[in-house]
C-alpha cells in the first residue's frame, strides 16, 4: 500500500526537476516572466521526459543510470538558471504576474485528482474510487522499474506473441523514473505524478489567462472553473425522475478537467503539451525564432508519446490549419520560406524522436484487425424520447447546443464568448493575434473531431479524451472573459458566466467527495488482505516471469470490473490480466481475446480440463498460478491434479501457489 512520505518525495522531486529544466528554457523562449514561470513545469516535464526516454533506453534503465541522468539534469538546470540570472537574460518582469497564492491554490486543487488514486481505509477494508480502473496502469510503471526499457507487456504473455507494449507510455515512464530513483513503488509514483500533472496543467492555464487578460485575478477564475463539472446533478434534481434517461443518450460523454485529471493524467499531460505546442507554433513566424524549432519538436513528441489520440490526432487536426494560417499571414517570401523550413525541420525531429511509438502503434493496430484506428461516428447525444428516424440527424446540432452546455456549463458559454470576442477584436488581449487564432483552431479541432469521429480500439478514448485541449483553451478564455467582465462589464455577461459556474460546482464537489472518500465495495475487506498474498507470490516468481490468477479476482473492488489487486500490488507480469485490460493493451483481434478470456475464466472457475491447464503452462507462459477461496478452482482444483504444476506454498484459508514443473533451474 502507498506510504505518504514516498508520495510527497516523488511529487516534490518531479516539481523540482521539471522546474530546473523548464525555467531556463522558458526564460529563453518566452518574453514574459509571468508566462515563463507558469508554463515551466509542463515544459520542463515534456522536454525532460521525451529526451530522457531514448537515453535510458540506450544506456539501460537501472537505479544507478536513472540517478545519474536525473542528477546531471538537475545540476545542469541549476547552472542554466544561474547563468540566466548572471547574464540578465531571464524574461522581463510583467506587471500582471501570476501571484504566489495562485500557485498555492493550484497545488491544493491538484491534491483532489491525486486523492482519487489513494486507497481509503473503511470498515476494516480498503475503498477505492472509480478512477482506479484507469490507474491499473500502475503495472506498467512497476514493469519498467523492474525490467527496464523498452517496456514489455505486463498484461498478457503468449509464446510467439509480440513482447512489447503497444501503448503511449511516456507518462508512466516518467513515473518510473521517480519510482526507481527514490525507491518508491509504482502506486506511490502514480499518485505523485497525478498531482504534478494536475498542478502543471493548472499553472499553464493560469499563466496564459493572466498574460492575455493583464489581470492577476484571472488565475483565481482558472481555479474556480477547473473545480466545476457537469450540469447533470442539477438537472436531475430539477427535472422529473428518469427524464434525463429518456432525453439523453446513455453513451458516456466527455468530462470536465477535474474528472479527467483524476482518471487519465497521461492524457492531461498530453493536452498540456499540445497547448504549449500551439503557443510555440504561433511564434515561429517571429524574428529569431529558430530556437523554438527543437523545443516545438520535443513538446509535440512528448504529447504524442503520452496520448496518441490527443498528441497525434487532435494536434494534427489543429496544426495543419494553424500552419497554413501562419504561412498566409507571413509578410514577404523570405518569411514564408523560413517558416516552411522551420516547420519541415520540426516535423522531421518529431518523427525521429517518436519513431518507436509510431512503429509500435501501427503494428498493434494492424494486428488487431480492426481497420483504421478511427471511424466516422457522430457523437450520440439524444435519447429514446426523440424518434429513431431523426435522432441521429439531430445529434449533430445537439452536440454543440446541448451536450457541451451540459458537460461544461462553466467554461463552454463563457470561454466561447470570450474567444469569439477576441477574434472579432471586441475583447482586447495582450497576446499576439496569431496565438488567439491558434487557440481558437485548437479548441475547434478538439471538440470538432470528437463530434464526428470515434476510436475503434477498445474504448472510445478519442471521444472521451480528445476534448482535453479544448477544455484547457476554453478555461483560459473563460477566465480571461470573467476577469474583464467583472472589472469593466458587460454585467449581464459576468452574471451569466458566474451563474453557469455555480451550476457546475455541485458535480465538481461530488468528484471531490468521491476522490476523498472512495466507494466501499463488497471486496473491500479482501482487498485489504491481498498485499500478503502478492508478497507470497513474489517469493516464488522471478522478476521477469508471469503469473496466472483469476481475471475476475476482486473485480468488484472498483465499480468498473478489472483485476485491480494484481495491477496495483503484484509487481509481476500476468499471463492474462483481464478482459478490460487485454482489449486495450493486447494487439490481438477481438474474437481471439474473447476466446482467451473464456479459457482463463473457465479454468479458474473450476471447469478447466487437463488440456486447458496445459495451454496455460505451454502457450500462455503462466509460470506461477495463484488460486484463492473465491475461485471455483479452490474446490475443483485442476492444478492439483496436473503433472505440469506443483504446489509450492499454501495457506489453508487464503491461497494456494503452484509453480510450473520443468527443471531444477526453474526455481526463481
Amino acid at each position: 500500500m502507498p506510504l505518504l512520505h514516498n508520495v510527497l518525495l516523488c511529487a516534490l522531486s518531479a516539481l523540482i526537476l521539471s522546474g530546473c529544466v523548464g525555467l531556463p528554457l522558458a526564460y529563453k523562449l518566452v518574453p514574459q516572466r509571468s508566462l515563463a514561470r507558469a508554463i515551466a513545469p509542463a515544459l520542463g516535464w515534456a522536454v525532460f521526459s521525451a529526451l530522457t526516454l531514448p537515453v535510458l533506453t540506450w544506456v539501460g534503465f537501472a537505479r544507478a543510470t536513472v540517478a545519474l541522468v536525473c542528477g546531471t539534469t538537475l545540476l545542469g538546470g541549476i547552472a542554466a538558471l544561474l547563468w540566466c540570472r548572471f547574464r540578465g537574460t531571464a524574461a522581463r518582469v510583467d506587471s500582471a504576474d501570476v501571484p504566489g497564492w495562485a500557485y498555492g491554490g493550484a497545488a491544493l486543487l491538484a491534491v483532489v485528482p491525486a486523492l482519487g488514486a489513494w486507497p481509503k481505509l473503511s470498515g476494516g477494508g480498503v475503498a477505492l474510487t472509480e478512477s482506479m480502473f484507469d490507474h491499473s496502469k500502475v503495472a506498467i510503471i512497476d514493469d519498467i522499474v523492474r525490467l527496464g526499457l523498452p517496456p514489455g507487456n505486463p498484461f498478457f504473455g503468449a509464446v510467439g506473441a509480440a513482447p512489447g507494449l503497444a501503448y503511449y507510455y511516456l507518462w508512466h515512464f516518467s513515473a518510473a523514473i521517480f519510482s526507481a530513483a527514490l525507491g518508491a513503488n509504482g502506486w506511490e509514483a502514480d499518485i505523485a505524478l497525478t498531482w504534478f500533472t494536475s498542478f502543471a496543467s493548472l499553472t499553464l492555464m493560469m499563466g496564459f489567462a493572466v498574460w492575455l487578460s493583464g489581470r492577476q485575478f484571472a488565475a483565481l477564475w482558472v481555479l474556480a472553473l477547473s473545480l466545476a463539472a457537469s450540469l447533470r446533478p442539477v438537472l436531475a434534481f430539477a427535472l422529473p425522475p428518469d427524464f434525463l434517461w429518456q432525453a439523453l443518450s446513455q453513451y458516456q460523454g466527455p468530462h470536465s478537467w477535474i474528472f479527467q485529471a483524476s482518471w487519465v493524467p497521461q492524457h492531461l499531460a498530453s493536452a498540456s503539451c499540445v497547448v504549449l505546442a500551439v503557443y510555440l507554433l504561433s511564434r515561429l513566424a517571429t524574428p529569431r525564432s529558430w530556437p523554438l524549432v527543437p523545443a516545438l519538436a520535443v513538446v509535440v513528441a512528448a504529447g504524442f508519446e503520452s496520448s496518441t489520440w490527443i498528441g497525434g490526432i487532435i494536434f494534427a487536426a489543429a496544426a495543419v490549419p494553424i500552419g497554413l494560417a501562419q504561412l498566409l499571414s507571413a509578410v514577404g517570401a523570405g518569411h514564408r520560406l523560413r517558416f516552411l523550413a522551420q516547420a519541415t525541420l520540426a516535423v522531421m525531429l518529431v518523427a525521429a524522436i517518436s519513431f518507436p511509438f509510431l512503429r509500435d502503434e501501427y503494428a498493434a493496430t494492424a494486428a488487431r484487425h480492426v481497420g483504421p484506428a478511427i471511424a466516422f461516428a457522430p457523437f450520440q447525444v439524444l435519447g429514446p424520447i426523440v424518434p429513431d428516424g431523426i435522432r441521429r440527424a439531430l445529434d449533430l446540432p445537439a452536440y454543440w447546443g446541448i451536450l457541451l452546455l451540459i458537460e461544461f456549463p462553466a467554461i463552454y458559454p463563457a470561454g466561447a464568448a470570450a474567444l469569439v470576442s477576441a477574434l472579432a477584436g471586441r475583447l482586447t488581449l495582450r497576446g499576439e493575434r496569431r496565438l488567439v487564432v491558434g487557440f481558437a483552431v485548437l479548441a475547434g479541432a478538439s471538440f470538432g473531431v470528437v463530434w464526428l469521429f470515434a476510436s475503434t480500439i477498445a474504448n472510445n478514448d478519442l471521444g472521451w479524451r480528445g476534448v482535453l485541449p479544448g477544455i484547457l483553451v476554453l478555461t483560459i478564455f473563460a477566465a480571461v472573459g470573467l476577469s474583464r467582465w467583472v472589472a469593466t462589464g458587460p454585467r449581464f455577461a459576468m452574471a451569466a458566466a458566474v451563474a453557469a459556474l455555480a451550476l457546475g460546482i455541485p458535480d465538481g464537489l461530488g468528484i471531490v467527495a468521491e476522490n476523498a472518500i472512495g466507494t466501499t465495495m463488497p471486496d473491500a475487506a479482501t482487498l485489504a488482505e491481498t498485499p500478503a498474498l502478492w508478497a507470497a507470490v513474489r517469493r516464488h516468481t522471478a522478476p521477469s516471469e508471469r503469473i496466472g490468477n483469476n481475471p475476475l479476482f476482486l473485480d468488484d473492488a472498483v465499480r468498473w470490473p478489472v483485476n485491480i489487486s494484481w495491477a496495483l500490488l503484484a509487481n509481476r507480469r500476468s499471463c492474462y490480466a483481464s478482459w478490460n485490460l487485454a482489449r486495450a493493451y493486447v494487439a490481438l483481434p477481438g474474437p481471439e481475446i474473447e476466446r482467451i478470456n473464456a479459457l482463463f475464466e473457465r479454468v479458474f472457475g473450476g471447469g478447466g480440463t487437463a488440456q486447458d491447464v496445459e495451454e496455460l503452462a505451454t502457450r500462455y507462459d503462466c509460470r506461477v498460478i495463484v488460486v484463492v477461496p473465491s475461485d471455483g478452482a479452490w474446490r475443483r482444483d485442476p492444478f492439483a491434479a496436473s503433472p505440469l504444476y506443483r504446489l509450492v506454498e499454501a495457506n489453508s484459508e487464503k491461497w494456494r501457489i503452484y509453480r510450473v514443473v520443468e527443471t531444477a533451474s526453474d526455481q526463481p
